[in-house]
C-alpha cells in the first residue's frame, strides 16, 4: 500500500510562526526547501535554518509555498498527528527481562507494543538497544547531530548481550556507540540488572568499559529487573535481596568516587529501588548530577524530598500555619509500597505543623502484577478499589498522576478516575509528581 504524501498537522501553537503564516490544523506539510520530509529526524534538521521554504497543502487541495525568515533553530510551532512523522518500529529482541512479556492477556492492545525506535529516543527520551537502528539512522544522527540518544546497554560483554537480548546481532550493535562518541553525540545509558546474569563482576566490567565514552556518555543508570507473577515459560530470573542491593550499591559508589574527581560527574547511578531494598537513605541532591535519569527512577525520591522541604519552608515563611488556624481536614492518599515510608514521613511532618490535618496513606499491594512489583506507576484501578473499600478515606482521595495514561484519566487496567470515585464513594483528585504539588494537594484550598 502506497504511503500517503505529507504529514498531517494536528495543532498550531498560539503566537507561533505557523499561526502567523496561516498554517492550520488539518493542513499537510509536504516539503521543506524542496525536499520531502521523511520523519522527525529530517524535520528537526531541515527546519533549523534562518530561511526556509515550507510547502503545505490545504484540506481543499490548494498548495501554499511559504517563505519564512526566522531565528536559527526556531520551530514553526506545529504538532503533527504522528509525533514520529512515520510508522513506529517494533522491537526485534526477545529480552529475558522484558516487562511486556510479563503482562497478562486481555489488556489494551497498545500495552503490548514493544518499541525500539531510535527516533523515540531523541523525541521522547526512550531507551533503545541499537539492534533496530539501521546504518542510515546512525548516519543521520551523526549528520544532524541529534542528541541525547538514550541507550539500553544491559552489558558490554558481547556474548552475554546476545544472550540477554536473544539477538545474535546485539553484541555488534554496541559498535554504533563508538560512532556516536567520535561524532560528539551526547548519550545516556541504562543497565537493567538481572541477578546472577549481568550483576557482580559483569556489572564491574560494564561500568569500566562505558567510562571510555565519557564525557559524551553523561550518565548510566542501574535499575533492578521488574518481575511480575506472569513469568511462566520465561527465563528463570530471581529477585534481588537486601544483601544483593548492598553489594550493587557498593560497586556503584566505588565507581562514582573514582570518576567524579576527573570528570565532575558521578556518571553511574543507582535507581531509588536499590536504596530502599538495602534499607539505606537515598543520596543527597549533589550526587545526581542534575537529575539526568529521573525517568529511570534515579533521584525521584530525593527530588521529591527536596521540593517538599522547600515547599514547607515557603508555607511557614508565608504565614500558612497561622492562616490554617485550627482548620480540620481529613483525606486519604494512595501510593506504591516502595515509596510508602517516604510519603508517610512527609505526611507526619505536615500533620505536626498543621494541627487538625489527618491524612490516611495507603500503600497498595500490587495483586494484579504480583507483590514484587512495588512502584506506584504500575498500580491498577482494581487493586486500589479492592484494598480501599471500607477504609477511612475522609473527604477526598489523592491519586498520583503517574498511575494514569499520559494526558488521560485512565489507569493501566482501563479503570477510570470516575470508576474509582463511584466505587469508593469519594471524590478522587489527581496529584502531580512534585513536592510542591504534594503539599498543595494535602492542604487543599484555605
Amino acid at each position: 500500500m502506497k504511503k500517503e504524501k505529507g504529514h498531517l498537522i494536528k495543532s498550531v501553537q498560539e503566537g507561533s510562526i505557523a499561526e502567523e503564516m496561516e498554517i492550520e490544523a488539518g493542513d499537510k506539510l509536504l516539503a521543506i526547501n524542496g525536499e520531502e520530509v521523511e520523519d522527525i529526524f529530517d524535520y528537526q534538521y531541515m527546519i533549523q535554518d534562518e530561511y526556509v521554504e515550507v510547502l503545505v497543502r490545504k484540506p481543499y487541495g490548494e498548495e501554499w509555498l511559504l517563505e519564512i525568515d526566522k531565528e536559527y533553530e526556531e520551530d514553526l510551532g506545529v504538532e503533527f498527528e504522528n509525533g514520529l512523522m512515520d510508522d513506529y518500529r517494533s522491537c526485534s529482541n526477545k529480552c529475558i527481562f522484558c516487562f511486556i512479556d510479563q503482562m497478562p492477556k486481555g489488556m489494551r492492545e497498545t500495552l503490548y507494543f514493544k518499541d525500539d525506535d531510535s527516533r523515540l529516543s531523541f523525541l521522547q527520551g526512550n531507551y533503545v538497544t541499537l539492534t533496530n537502528m539501521s546504518e542510515k539512522d546512525v548516519n543521520r544522527i551523526v549528520k544532524y547531530h541529534l542528541s541525547p540518544i538514550n541507550i539500553s546497554f544491559q552489558t558490554t560483554n558481547p556474548e552475554l548481550r546476545c544472550m540477554m537480548l536473544h539477538n545474535r546481532f546485539a553484541g555488534d550493535a554496541l559498535k554504533k556507540v563508538d560512532r556516536f562518541y567520535e561524532a560528539g553525540i551526547e548519550m545516556n545509558g541504562q543497565i537493567v540488572l538481572c541477578k546472577d546474569v549481568n550483576d557482580g563482576a559483569e556489572l564491574e566490567r560494564s561500568i569500566s568499559d562505558l567510562t571510555k565514552y565519557l564525557p559524551h556518555l553523561r550518565s548510566v543508570s542501574v535499575v533492578p529487573v521488574g518481575l511480575s507473577k506472569y513469568r511462566e515459560g520465561l527465563y528463570p530470573l530471581k529477585p534481588f535481596e537486601k544483601e544483593d542491593a548492598k553489594a550493587t550499591l557498593e560497586i556503584i559508589h566505588r565507581w562514582q568516587k573514582k570518576i567524579y574527581p576527573e570528570y565532575g560527574l558521578h556518571f553511574v547511578h543507582a535507581s531509588d529501588e536499590w536504596y530502599i531494598l538495602a534499607e539505606e537513605e537515598v543520596p543527597e541532591e549533589d550526587n545526581y548530577d542534575g537529575y539526568l535519569q529521573l525517568e529511570n527512577g534515579v533521584g525521584m525520591l530525593r527530588l521529591l524530598l527536596e521540593e517538599f522541604e522547600d515547599s514547607m519552608n515557603n508555607l511557614t515563611e508565608n504565614g500558612a500555619v497561622d492562616k490554617w488556624n485550627g482548620r480540620k481536614r481529613e483525606i486519604s492518599a494512595v501510593t506504591g509500597r516502595i515509596t510508602y515510608p517516604y510519603i508517610q514521613r512527609m505526611v507526619k511532618r505536615m500533620e505536626a505543623v498543621f494541627p487538625g490535618l489527618c491524612v490516611h496513606v495507603y500503600p497498595i499491594r500490587n495483586d494484579f502484577f504480583g507483590e514484587r512489583i512495588t512502584v506506584t506507576g504500575l498500580l491498577t484501578g482494581q487493586d486500589i478499589i479492592a484494598q480501599l473499600r471500607g477504609r477511612d478515606l475522609g473527604s477526598e482521595l489523592l491519586l498520583p498522576q503517574n498511575v494514569l495514561r499520559s494526558g488521560e484519566t485512565v489507569l493501566l487496567d482501563d479503570y477510570t478516575v470516575d470508576d474509582l470515585s463511584k466505587a469508593l464513594q469519594v471524590p478522587v483528585n489527581i496529584v502531580k509528581s512534585s513536592g510542591y504539588d504534594f503539599t498543595e494537594s494535602i492542604l487543599g484550598e484555605f
